[in-house]
């Protein structure tokens, strides 16, 4: 509902909420502006001629009505302009929708379709209220478009010489259906053409009958915001918030905050029900609010919207049809709705685990017949690929995965302890080494219920593959590193353990970095929680000296890898990217107009999240999803994620400070971004130190651009209120840490800006798009694990000593379990023909910038962009760097900023979309 004040309509006398919410229940078509001669450009397709003929004889009466007006309007009375209305159409329209657009042509030509009205950035100096002038958009003249699916109206209107620039624009849709407008141009003024972004969904006023407001492509601090048009700022932000109250509508574009309560569906099942996730017991980031009715069965959880019915996400969140076609969410959507469900009834009666090496090798080779049935006719196989790539008879298809890059140079490199510890650098979760800083290694849990803090890893133990060197001099010099799941994972063990099909331990591996400069895995602990039988139920392996020891090493590090596959999804690319941002993006809609510099800062890199995150807690996420079938938590995946929330902090989710606190570098105010690393051949880390370079600089000049004054920060009203409720709505769980950063600085605000560019771009793409090349081949990164380590006094420890691969091999995933989450891992993975990249401006971007000084500096960041591309491809043709170079060695290229389309292992997205 509009709250500001009447602005006079300077040819009507309406004031601006009347207009916004007055039409006479018969519409005239006369217009209220001083010239209403209005010309559409429409081109009109062959078949709609017969129904607009009797339109046309509409639009010449009015045309003759209006000539005289027009003809006798002297250029004394004001200036002539022309404002042409860009819509885009469908690309691929229903018979019923050709016809609506004929009626939808039909209802524009006699003016009863679309109202603007041109809102000055001025006031008038003796009513002290904003300059308006309005008129309907009618009749119409085929023109040639450019595209076919671009239509063009032009409306001409005459301006009084005093009415200064158009600041917004109020368009009210009266036809039946909303449409797409691109943008708004207006064409007359001595200033030259101004320009109204689009890139927006205008909602039927049956739907909403509040007019939407459209701002000029002008940047303003909330201070500088001409007087005209004040109030249709704060009232735009007010209209995009909403009240908290009801369930959204599809139509909608209002932002608010909610827990994450929708994941489970206990009304269909009790084995369904999952507790709120986002309270003071399991505390998690906020989602955008859906506020659908609460389940029966449980008050405090909503109820689900189930596949293939979308999840609301404010309108102008959900993917353009041209990213419905081509992008990958599209190729998501196919793979969760048709080709897992087509998976699971091909392999369920057959559930087997793989027997030998070449049932695994037979995914790639030959792949293996899957059942259509199941499948809605004509959808879904489209978007998938090369997975799907073969069509052997009616109602069955060939699914055939490509050979991952784990595996595509050197088939047996997941054997060799250097590949494992490679990876932990290198690979797709490169973020959980750590320096080891003291020794003995000691739990932070409470040792009454989870035994005595002190791990089992002896001194005796390490020291013996230290080389003659102390554990004392081994830590002074940074050569011990840890991995450690311990503390994580423990108190999760018995509810793991407790799940069909599933065993897992809490783990601990130590890490050697040696003379020659590699690193290789020493001791592993395997960890359950104690028992009256066995109160330090602790095991440690080392990879011993004869095939017995080997067997249970390569036994230790899968369920070391088992491990580091659930913290990685459910933690580091879950949590840490994709729930953490939602936020930041909810925050940015709701407290910061889209006339701030920053909103237009941020825009590319919030694009599309919300509605991958709506299709992850519907089909992925959620209660019996892919992850929980998929991974070793299970149903109590999400748990976990919240248990990685509770050690979150914003600022260090900074990457030299994350590098820091893990003693992975060092400070040193000589080196760039001031931090040495103490492994210089770190991929992950010098590849993203470079990117985190760059979007700094291109930070700090921006804001400099903008904020002028000393105290600009702390008196922008709007950034203010955007900071205070990211901390105490967005993150609620968090809002009383004192860790937060202050916003009192341009430096405090650079700092802010860049850790959220880098979670979105640089961040989400090295730990996303290597899922498949790392874990598409299930002994290199298995999900989970469905044995525990034989033990002599096992029964089956026999057989282990018989046939040690077959064992192996039957702890590993299920054919069904691994195929479907080599599907999901293959998809988001993928890159679309049309993805936007970092360093690449965005078609509404590129409208949104029009200061040659910024464009300058968007400019240099691109270039800078292109430096390191070319950076990282000489880094991995250097042989001195054996983390990403050398005989059967993949190249480290997660974080090279360009990419083409498919499974690349390459490419930085502006913004997390798949």
């Amino acid at each position: 509902m509009l709250r500001a004040k009447s602005i006079p309509n300077t040819s009507s006398g309406l004031s601006i909420p009347t207009v916004r919410r007055h039409l006479a229940a018969s519409v005239t078509g006369k217009s209220s502006s001083k010239s209403t001669h209005l010309v559409p450009f429409y081109r009109v397709p062959q078949k709609q001629r017969g129904l607009v003929a009797a339109a046309k004889q509409v639009h010449v009466n009015i045309q003759e009505n209006e000539s005289v007006t027009s003809s006798s309007a002297s250029k004394s009375d004001g200036i002539d302009v022309k404002v042409v209305i860009t819509i885009r159409k469908k690309m691929k329209e229903k018979l019923s929708e050709k016809i609506e657009d004929q009626w939808e042509s039909f209802i524009i030509g006699i003016g009863q379709g679309i109202l603007i009205q041109l809102i000055s950035q001025d006031i008038d100096p003796v009513t002290k209220s904003g300059k308006s002038i309005d008129s309907f958009v009618r009749g119409w003249m085929p023109k040639p478009s450019n595209h076919p699916n671009i239509v063009e109206y032009a409306a001409n209107f005459t301006v009084p010489h005093d009415f200064g620039l158009p600041g917004a624009i109020l368009i009210t849709n009266f036809y039946g259906k909303e449409f797409f407008l691109r943008e708004i141009i207006i064409h007359g003024f001595r200033e030259g053409p101004v320009f109204f972004p689009g890139y927006t969904w205008i909602h039927s006023r049956n739907a909403n009958p509040e007019s939407r407001i459209i701002f000029k492509n002008d940047v303003y601090l909330p201070s500088q915001t001409p007087a005209g048009i004040k109030d249709l700022r704060r009232e735009d932000l007010l209209s995009i918030r909403g009240n908290g109250k009801g369930e959204r509508k599809p139509h909608e574009r209002i932002y608010d905050y909610a827990p994450y309560n929708d994941l489970g569906a206990p009304d269909k099942s009790k084995d369904l029900g999952r507790p709120v996730i986002g309270d003071q017991e399991r505390p998690y980031p906020r989602r955008c609010r859906t506020g659908r009715p609460s389940t029966k069965s449980d008050p405090l959880s909503e109820s689900r919207i189930e596949k293939p019915h979308p999840v609301y996400v404010p309108r102008d969140e959900t993917f353009e049809e041209i990213k419905q076609n081509t992008f990958s969410a599209g190729r998501l959507k196919a793979l969760l709705h048709n080709l897992i469900p087509s998976i699971a009834a091909s392999l369920s009666s057959t559930d087997i685990p793989f027997t030998c090496f070449t049932d695994i090798d037979k995914l790639y080779k030959d792949g293996f017949v899957l059942s259509n049935e199941e499948q809605e006719e004509g959808t879904g196989n489209l978007f998938l690929g090369k997975l799907m790539n073969q069509v052997l008879t009616v109602g069955e298809r060939l699914l055939k995965y490509e050979i991952p890059d784990a595996i595509k140079r050197d088939r047996f490199a997941w054997l060799r302890d250097n590949e494992f510890a490679r990876q932990a650098m290198a690979g797709v979760n490169p973020v959980n080494i750590e320096l080891l800083k003291e020794f003995p290694i000691l739990s932070k849990l409470d040792p009454a219920v989870y035994g005595p803090a002190e791990s089992a890893i002896t001194r005796e133990i390490i020291e013996e593959e230290l080389h003659g060197m102390s554990i004392e001099e081994a830590i002074e010099k940074k050569k011990l590193f840890l991995l450690d799941y311990h503390d994580m994972l423990l108190p999760f063990m018995e509810k793991m353990n407790s799940l069909p099909g599933r065993k897992a331990y809490a783990s601990r591996t130590i890490f050697f970095y040696n003379h020659t400069g590699h690193l290789r895995p020493i001791v592993i602990e395997l960890l359950l929680p104690p028992t009256s039988t066995a109160p330090q139920n602790k095991r440690v392996f080392t990879h011993g000296n004869d095939a017995t020891s080997h067997w249970i090493w390569k036994q230790a590090k899968a369920h070391v890898c088992s491990n580091d596959a659930g913290i990685h999804q459910l933690v580091n690319h879950w949590l840490r990217t994709h729930a953490c941002m939602e936020p930041y993006i909810i925050a940015t809609h709701r407290q910061l107009s889209s006339l701030h510099p920053i909103y237009k800062l941020l825009h590319p890199h919030m694009r599309y999240t919300l509605e991958i995150n709506a299709l992850a807690r519907q089909s992925l996420i959620n209660g019996g999803g892919i992850i929980e079938a998929s991974f070793s938590p299970g149903k109590y995946a999400m748990e976990l994620s919240s248990a990685g929330y509770s050690k979150w902090q914003f600022d260090m989710e900074a990457l030299p400070a994350d590098l820091i606190r893990r003693g992975m570098a060092v400070e040193d105010s000589s080196n760039p971004n001031g931090i040495k690393l103490v492994i210089e051949d770190y991929p992950y880390a010098a590849d993203g130190l470079l990117i985190w370079s760059a979007i700094k600089e291109l930070v700090e000049s921006y804001v400099q651009y903008y904020y002028t004054e000393v105290n600009s920060v702390t008196s922008d009203i709007e950034l203010q209120a955007w900071w205070s409720e990211i901390k105490n709505k967005g993150h609620f769980d968090k809002r009383n840490e004192t860790w937060w950063p202050s916003l009192n600085t341009k430096e405090d605000l650079c700092g802010i800006l860049t850790i959220m560019i880098w979670i979105a771009s640089g961040q989400h793409a090295a730990i996303n798009f290597g899922q498949y090349p790392f874990g598409g081949y299930v002994p290199n990164r298995p999900t989970l694990l469905r044995k525990f380590i034989p033990q002599e006094t096992d029964p089956d420890y026999e057989k282990f000593i018989h046939d040690p691969q077959q064992s192996f091999l039957s702890s590993l995933p299920t054919q069904l379990q691994a195929t479907k989450v080599m599907a999901v891992q293959d998809t988001l993975s993928t890159h679309s023909p049309d993805e936007e990249y970092l360093g690449q401006i965005h078609e509404l971007q590129g409208h949104w910038i029009c200061d040659n000084e910024v464009v300058k500096l968007y400019k240099e960041f691109s270039a800078k962009l292109e430096e390191i591309e070319e950076i990282i491809k000489k880094r991995n043709k250097d042989n001195s760097l054996k983390n990403r170079c050398g005989a059967g060695i993949p190249p480290y290229e997660l974080l090279r900023p360009s990419s083409g389309p498919g499974v690349t292992g390459r490419g930085i997205p502006n913004s997390i979309s798949i």
